[in-house]
């Protein structure tokens, strides 16, 4: 019986360009060697980043020092072992298909780079395994998996098995401006601790001439960053989850309530700007804004405050040369105290990609042993050189975030209470959906209405019968 996951990744090969078929065409699969050699070992890395392209960074600290440190380690353990760095730099979708199409035809490279949300549905069709049964018992001995929260493991897991290694990590949050907060009389130390303190707060922002009190993403021109920065983080904070107990969010409670917060902010007070969430440059066009303190009060990102308002040259898309003293972020309050989910006070969404090991590899063993080596302490360190990011790792964090106090209060406070989207084929499909129903209230839709029609188009992508109501 064919998975329902690998349905629909062989519906979208089927859909794919003839470069594609080329590709399934030279990677005819056999059945792998699992025998570890004792002479000389080539083990292949694959990820979506080439240096001068996509992620450069990263496709740099690989060649440049991934590579040659563990070839050195080895020799100094007497093996001889070359790690061969496949690079990529295309389009999300374009290396996810040619490394499905690798992995279903039992090829592939040995360690293979994969964003978090595609887990799910690789390890539904059957493509991946969990970590521990393609590279042995040293990947449940590791000692690293004690440095990094089972909130942020969770994002390369998958029905309570590890599939891979997060890369990475990051944490949603409300930024707000002091100076706008100052002016309306509010605490510039602000600790919303409910949706009500929020919209208090917005409600005092908004005698402030030329202010939007608050940017709440929503419609589908803001596309993911609707369903992340905007409904997600607030659903769970009426204690439900989109995907929870083999069931999709329906016409719940928690989605009603969600929605009535979206009409209260877009429709019934006139607390943030119905237009800008259907312009398709809205998202960027909010962060201007921010920067130019125009509005008050936004929920984005640790993106947010590395790469859009850093003050550091070249390096903010929108950069605030105050930010530091004016910018203020707060946790993203539950709907009330303990309404969250696992009855938390305090919510938020991560995302985030990471390495998975290939069940086909002919070395696994060794090939842990080079995941491994990625994800130490020193090579984390590394990777940080110039691009100072929230590691997976808590040691790590510890040591190199000292110098941010935003970084380190997301690594602290937010990873350990954060939640994630479920890697299942549907789930893209799903967020349209819910991004429309944002759109739908936004511009004057009923929530009723707007939730009739979500349920109805969810209903078509994944039964009724996988509905909660």
């Amino acid at each position: 019986m064919v998975t329902y996951g690998k349905r629909r990744l062989i519906a979208a090969f089927a859909l794919t360009t003839v470069g594609a078929v080329v590709l399934a065409g030279c990677s005819g699969g056999s059945e792998p060697e699992t025998e570890e050699s004792s002479g000389p070992v080539t083990l292949t890395l694959t990820t979506n980043s080439i240096t001068g392209g996509k992620n450069a960074a990263e496709a740099d600290w690989i060649a440049d020092w991934v590579v040659p440190e563990f070839e050195k380690a080895m020799k100094e353990d007497g093996k001889d072992v070359t790690v061969e760095f496949q690079p990529q730099g295309v389009d999300d979708e374009d290396y996810k298909t040619k490394i499905a199409l690798d992995l279903q035809s039992g090829k592939g490279a040995d360690i293979i780079g994969m964003d978090g949300i595609w887990v799910g549905e690789f390890a539904e069709a059957g493509y991946i395994k969990p970590l521990a049964e393609v590279g042995g018992d040293a990947v449940d001995d590791w000692d690293g998996w004690a440095q990094i929260p089972d909130a942020v493991q969770s994002a390369l897991s998958f029905d309570g098995d590890r599939y891979g290694v997060p890369q990475g990590a990051d944490g949603r949050v409300l930024y707000y401006n002091k100076d706008l907060f100052a002016q309306a009389g509010l605490d510039e130390e602000w600790a919303p601790e409910s949706w009500d303190d929020i919209l208090d707060a917005a409600k005092d922002l908004k005698q402030l001439d030329g202010v939007t009190p608050i940017q709440l993403n929503a419609g589908t021109a803001m596309g993911e960053a609707t369903t992340m920065q905007g409904l997600l983080p607030m659903l769970v904070g009426t204690g439900e989850q989109v995907y929870e107990d083999d069931k999709w969010v329906g016409a719940t409670d928690g989605m009603k309530e969600v929605l009535d917060l979206y009409k209260t902010i877009y429709v019934d007070e006139g607390l943030g700007d119905p237009v800008l969430q259907q312009e398709a440059s809205g998202r960027d066009t909010s962060f201007q804004l921010f920067a130019e303190g125009k509005i008050g009060i936004l929920l984005e990102g640790d993106y947010f405050w590395r790469s859009v308002i850093n003050p550091a040259e070249g390096v903010g898309t929108a950069p605030m040369a105050d930010r530091d003293e004016v910018v203020g972020y707060a946790k993203i309050p539950a709907i009330e105290p303990g309404e969250g989910i696992k009855d938390q006070d305090y919510v938020s969404m991560s995302g985030g990609t990471g390495r998975v090991l290939n069940p086909n590899s002919k070395n696994p063993e060794l090939a842990w042993e080079l995941l491994a080596f990625m994800n130490s302490p020193e090579a984390y360190e590394a990777r940080a050189a110039g691009t100072l990011a929230i590691s997976p790792r808590d040691d790590v964090n510890e040591k190199l975030l000292s110098s941010d106090p935003m970084l380190t209060f997301v690594s602290q406070e937010v990873l350990p209470i954060t939640a994630y989207r479920p890697g299942l084929a549907a789930y893209p499909q799903v967020s349209v959906l819910l991004q429309q129903a944002t759109l739908d209230v936004a511009t004057g839709t009923s929530v009723d209405d707007a939730l009739q029609t979500y349920v109805r188009g969810l209903e078509g992508v994944v039964g009724p019968d996988a509905i909660s109501e």
